[in-house]
């Protein structure tokens, strides 16, 4: 043990130290630290948490990159059909990174009651969607079944469930505009099996998952002809550049676009959370590192008297500097601890209570989401801890302008 780690835990060890008139100044830096990393972890796990959640629902009804015709003009409505005879279906073996590619269609249509209408977008989907997402939004009944025959079960939002009075196991009928405008539009009847809830309003008011064969019908497609195919991939953060080896990949008259790039104003929207996480992370650092620098003077001042008596016994000024920078590092690592216990303490309540709702209008989620990971955690503590230390440095330098004469005698 050196000299220096053993004075300064001499100090802390001591009752004097614990008792005396920086002991307030010391109890308020503490605090400043805990309440600074719990702000900062609240931050930062809601951020990104939320991020993620509205992002999985938007790749929920899009796929991470959708291949379509260039004439598509990203209308929500399939137009010219695409041949599923690609050598990049069902699986795209010349890129890597990629999940799973699945075919899709999508069409314009009005479910009509006795009562009520609603314009919706019927997606049509076969035996090789993927119902990952789905899965977590279903609320009651079951997800439908397409890898046999063409069938009539849909799966419908509960938004429009409740706007038409629907439950599981009605039927309704919706129509649909032909290709010809002279002709009446086609009525189709289909069967409720399932209610979803993803809790993003623009997508659950419109989107009604069924069968793509009654699309294919309906358009007079051949059975091989879809709308676009969704593509889903395993690493997001490589989601460019899958989406420019796909281009390069594929035919060209078709064109890859991510999910990104056609709900640009959502992504757009989720990114100033991270410039929020950025200004709060500088603020809390920033209003930790002057309580810690007003206790760190405030120390020095009580210990005058010592300072001057080590400098007589012939310490240098490092030495003696070291001495209540060991002292500070006591402090923020004790901050440190009491805001990890309790912003994780918060953190799993709110995962696992869901504890703070939401309005899913505003922020597209029902309560607010969190991401606990150890990477982000442990790095926003040696962070904190280094930046506060470096911070501390510079008013630890009075000590050299201490001259033992004067501090001996210092009451």
């Amino acid at each position: 043990m050196n000299f220096e780690f053993f004075t300064a835990k001499r100090i802390i060890d001591s009752k004097a130290y614990k008792s005396s008139v920086s002991a307030p100044i010391i109890k308020i830096g503490i605090a400043a630290i805990a309440i600074g990393i719990i702000v900062m972890m609240i931050a930062i796990a809601t951020g990104i948490g939320l991020q993620q959640k509205i992002r999985n629902k938007v790749v929920a009804f899009n796929g991470d990159i959708t291949i379509m015709n260039y004439d598509s003009n990203n209308s929500q409505e399939s137009g010219n059909p695409i041949s599923t005879n690609q050598s990049f279906y069902p699986n795209f073996k010349t890129v890597e990174g990629i999940k799973h590619i699945q075919a899709v269609a999508t069409k314009f249509g009005v479910i009509r009651t006795e009562t009520d209408f609603e314009a919706i977008i019927l997606k049509g989907v076969g035996a090789d969607y993927n119902w990952k997402y789905f899965k977590e939004f279903l609320v009651s009944g079951e997800l439908p079944d397409y890898t046999q025959e063409m069938n009539e079960q849909v799966l419908i939002s509960q938004y429009l469930a409740n706007r038409l009075n629907f439950n599981v196991g009605d039927k309704f009928t919706t129509l649909f505009r032909r290709d010809d405008p002279n002709r009446e539009p086609r009525m189709l009847t289909y069967n409720i099996v399932g209610i979803y809830n993803s809790g993003f309003k623009d997508f659950d008011e419109t989107y009604v998952i069924g069968d793509i064969k009654h699309l294919q019908r309906i358009n007079k497609w051949d059975a091989n002809q879809i709308g676009h195919f969704e593509v889903l991939i395993d690493d997001y953060s490589k989601l460019n550049d899958i989406e420019l080896q796909i281009n390069k990949n594929i035919p060209s008259m078709l064109e890859a676009v991510t999910v990104e790039k056609r709900f640009g104003s959502i992504f757009e929207w989720i990114k100033i959370f991270e410039k929020n996480i950025y200004g709060i992370i500088g603020i809390m650092i920033l209003v930790a590192g002057i309580n810690m620098i007003t206790a760190l003077l405030v120390l020095i001042l009580e210990r005058t008297q010592m300072i001057g008596i080590l400098k007589a016994l012939g310490s240098d000024n490092w030495s003696i500097r070291k001495i209540f920078l060991y002292n500070a590092s006591y402090l923020i690592t004790l901050g440190l601890l009491w805001g990890n216990i309790i912003g994780l303490s918060i953190l799993f309540a709110q995962k696992y209570l869901k504890l703070f709702p939401l309005d899913p209008s505003v922020y597209y989620v029902t309560e607010a989401p969190v991401y606990i990971s150890a990477g982000y955690i442990v790095a926003l503590n040696f962070g904190t801890f280094i930046l506060c230390l470096f911070m501390l440095l510079v008013p630890s330098y009075i000590i050299t302008k201490i001259s033992p004469v004067k501090a001996i005698r210092f009451e």
